[in-house]
């Protein structure tokens, strides 16, 4: 939110009117603070602003650009301190604390600081988007997320269980918020809650990798395991079946989806649960890391006014997010897109999603043929699993409709090969395939550890380095720090093979190629195998060889 003494320094220094600010004053984007929209204005000049404004209210001014501040001395304040204020801790003394700011017109309130902070304040004044890249690397605290937890619970959804909420004790539910929180500060994919006969461990899947994080006392699994399964609205007292429930959270008020599973093991129920944040769904594809030849192929076939676009790899692997952003792109006000999903992940609006309920008869076929009663222009099915989905398909993308969905193949040409062992016939395939994208997820290299480092030249080569390439080639890797929690690895990077159905490749399909002879004819048209992707990644810096070389096959090297 704009303070109105910073509304004044913006429009007396003539760089951006009032009549421009209006039309991004009170954008209600929880992720973003107010004043970093206008960086979206062209002459904005943010250096010059800074180093104006601070000038003026006699502070000093300097580009924080690139400066890294460790999380012990971010953690001096709240988050919502921070925000709130726009004031970043630089350092700390026994006299004196240090904090940065991109409006300086906060100098008028420093008396106050002082008094709050208990200490003399030192103000700099930096530029927003330094500020904005400082900001982005603070975490919550654990205490502050545990204070903001807000359980969503839909009334019509509660079932009646043998032990009800008030039966858990006090802490068993601090527990359970305690590994809720922690999951979303270190941005873990998935929680795992696992019995076993003499231990219980609590593991979370973090850049797709699982590292054990708690072992609580065994006398604490029974009552834990019930705590989740009440909360996503499970049978407490069916213990022989694996179930499937849902807990709905606001947490640090960002809103999160836990899709949950349990499964009745020898020791008892195991517990994961997959976390669904909204504001970590990245909806532009220009975004998603796939290169320029790779995007426009996507982009041509998604853009067809009929057809079929597959994406393929093995779960985890950010299938959804490619669906769901090639979904933003196509979803316009005169477009009727419908989609049958198990289950939802998330809610995209101006999009018809279907929950797929096989209790209640909604499978994939069923959900098909209503979508071809209801008007569609678009349909999404979440996964071709047999023939009767595949045929469904094939005939909504040869009748006039765009068909995405996803399968569970190594690559993209034995998609193909996939297809016709399902029964489909050969030309149905030519006919209705646009596009194919087999894609995976590499961790990224963490950018504070980040050090180059060596392979020998012979791995290289054999890794599908060319020899000419392989000795300028440089190489890094993390070598463990706070922020990676000592992984060497932040973050995850998609690696794509993206084929379009050319002519030489329906060509290929009718003459009955196998998945190799069509991939061969792919390449000779442009296509990057996804060890070529990888090793692409490498090359610019931004994963490892290992990496690289343990999400793809060997069998891409050609």
């Amino acid at each position: 939110m704009f303070r109105k003494e910073f509304i004044d320094v913006v429009t007396n220094t003539g760089m951006v009117t009032l009549k421009e600010l209006r039309t991004i004053l009170g954008k209600k984007d929880p992720a973003v603070v107010d004043e970093f929209h206008l960086l979206d204005f062209d002459h904005f000049d943010e250096v010059k602003f800074a180093s104006m404004t601070a000038k003026d209210y006699g502070e000093n001014f300097i580009d924080l650009k690139g400066a890294k501040v460790p999380q012990q001395i971010l953690s001096l304040l709240k988050k919502s301190v921070i925000t709130k204020y726009r004031i970043i801790p630089m350092q700390k003394s026994s006299s004196s604390f240090t904090l940065a700011t991109f409006d300086a017109s906060i100098s008028d309130i420093k008396p106050d600081l002082e008094k709050a902070l208990r200490s003399k304040v030192e103000l700099i004044v930096t530029t927003i988007s330094a500020w904005r890249s400082i900001y982005g690397t603070i975490q919550e605290s654990l205490d502050e997320l545990l204070e903001s937890i807000e359980e969503v619970r839909a009334g019509s959804e509660t079932k009646e269980n043998d032990i009800k909420e008030e039966d858990i004790g006090d802490d068993i539910i601090s527990m359970v918020n305690k590994i809720l929180a922690e999951a979303f500060i270190k941005k873990a994919s998935d929680i795992h809650v696992e019995p076993y006969e003499r231990r219980f461990r609590i593991r979370f899947r973090m850049d797709g990798s699982l590292i054990e994080v708690m072992s609580p006392p065994k006398a604490m699994m029974l009552p834990v395991i019930s705590r989740f399964k009440i909360m996503s609205q499970m049978d407490i007292a069916e213990k022989r079946k694996p179930q499937d429930g849902r807990i709905k959270l606001k947490v640090g008020g960002n809103p999160i989806d836990y899709r949950v599973s349990s499964l009745p093991t020898l020791f008892g129920e195991k517990i994961v649960l997959r976390l669904l944040d909204q504001s970590n769904l990245e909806l532009d594809m220009t975004k998603l890391g796939l290169e320029p030849k790779q995007l426009e192929f996507i982009q041509h076939g998604i853009h067809q006014p009929y057809g079929m676009v597959l994406v393929t790899g093995p779960t985890g692997s950010g299938k959804t997010t490619t669906l769901y952003s090639s979904l933003s792109e196509l979803n316009t006000p005169d477009t009727n897109i419908s989609t049958a999903e198990d289950p939802v992940e998330f809610n995209l609006e101006g999009i018809n999603q279907v929950n797929i309920r096989k209790d209640a008869g909604l499978t994939f076929p069923v959900a098909l043929k209503a979508f071809l009663r209801q008007d569609p222009d678009i349909i999404m099915v979440g996964e071709i699993r047999d023939y009767e989905v595949g045929e469904i398909a094939i005939e909504a993308a040869l009748t006039g409709h765009l068909v995405l969905s996803t399968l569970h193949t190594n690559d993209a040409p034995s998609t193909i090969t996939r297809l016709l062992n399902m029964g489909i016939e050969p030309f149905l395939v030519t006919a209705s395939l646009n596009t194919i994208v087999a894609q995976r997820l590499c961790r990224r290299i963490c950018t504070s550890c980040k050090v180059p480092t060596q392979a020998p030249l012979d791995q290289l080569v054999k890794a599908g380095i060319a020899p000419s390439s392989a000795g300028k080639i440089k190489l890094f890797k993390g070598k463990g720090c706070d922020m990676c929690s000592g992984t060497g690895y932040k973050g995850r990077v998609a690696i794509y093979e993206v084929l379009s159905a050319s002519p030489a490749i329906r060509d290929a399909i009718i003459k009955g190629a196998n998945s190799d002879e069509i991939k061969r004819v792919a390449i000779k048209e442009g296509m990057k195998t996804l060890r070529m992707s990888a090793l692409t990644k490498v090359a610019q810096g931004v994963t490892t060889l290992e990496e690289a070389l343990s999400k793809s096959s060997a069998d891409d090297v050609v």
